[in-house]
């Protein structure tokens, strides 16, 4: 009975250090060097919590950049994550965040919002021409405090950033941006369809428009427009049924400029 009483005792010791350290972030778990994941609430990742970033893949050296971190799935109430990168450095943008030991973590639990949680934070590119990696992990927890099954977890997937080096081209890439704006998917998560909105400016002549959608392997689901579109404003609707749960990626191409972003279908 007593060494029942002093075992019970060190667990529930463990579950509440646990918790508390929780409470303030979480670094190391990426993998990045190996992490584990949170493993102090599941030892096993699950696919029903999907993790991705969004923001440019291709960055000049030296510069400062803000993206975002993005969570759906498990028990949806509240999230923690931890985010590392191998090059390049990670900041704050708000109090909802901070940095420990070179990583960006949570200061406590962010509230689901709409069934998706998101973070802010800044990658600052380093000093080299070089292909970088951002590595994630989140954590989908109930918010009762104690670790259990019912909090879920799981790795997103690496997030490679291009740095480079080349003003020129830079430049021709931002009069492009001011040509032309494919705008992020509304709404996102969605079930089972959403609207892609894209512009054509006013400064532009137009040209020949392609809007594909494809699988998180790369393979093409479909085409939504394959045509001469004229300045404007364009929504087009896109609707996945009979696709699984996951994350897909929508491309827009119109003379010389190409754009991706991703959008997660959620069932």
């Amino acid at each position: 009975m007593k060494y029942s009483f002093l075992i019970a005792v060190i667990f529930l010791s463990i579950i509440i250090y646990a918790n508390i350290k929780e409470m303030h972030g979480i670094v190391g778990l990426t993998k990045r060097d190996g992490g584990l994941g949170c493993v102090c609430h599941n030892p096993d990742p699950n696919d029903s919590v999907i993790v991705w970033i969004e923001g440019p893949d291709t960055v000049r050296i030296n510069d400062t950049i803000d993206y975002k971190l993005f969570m759906t799935g498990g028990a949806a109430v509240a999230g923690g994550f931890n985010i590392a990168s191998y090059f390049g450095e990670l900041d704050s943008l708000d109090t909802l965040t901070h940095i420990i030991s070179g990583e960006l973590t949570h200061t406590m639990p962010n509230p689901f919002i709409n069934d998706t949680v998101f973070w802010n934070f800044q990658y600052i590119a380093p000093d080299s021409i070089l292909i970088d990696t951002i590595y994630s992990v989140g954590n989908s927890v109930n918010w009762d405090s104690i670790p259990s099954e019912l909090d879920k977890w799981n790795f997103g997937e690496n997030f490679l950033i291009n740095v480079v080096d080349r003003p020129t081209i830079y430049r021709i890439e931002i009069n492009l941006l001011e040509q032309f704006v494919l705008e992020q998917n509304f709404p996102n998560p969605f079930n089972p369809s959403t609207k892609i909105s894209f512009q054509i400016s006013p400064t532009s002549s137009g040209g020949f428009v392609k809007l594909k959608v494809f699988s998180i392997l790369g393979n093409e689901i479909a085409t939504l427009i394959s045509e001469e579109k004229k300045p404007g404003n364009y929504v087009i609707e896109f609707n996945a049924d009979g696709l699984p749960s996951g994350i897909y990626f929508y491309r827009l191409e119109v003379d010389g400029f190409e754009q991706t972003k991703k959008m997660v279908l959620t069932k």
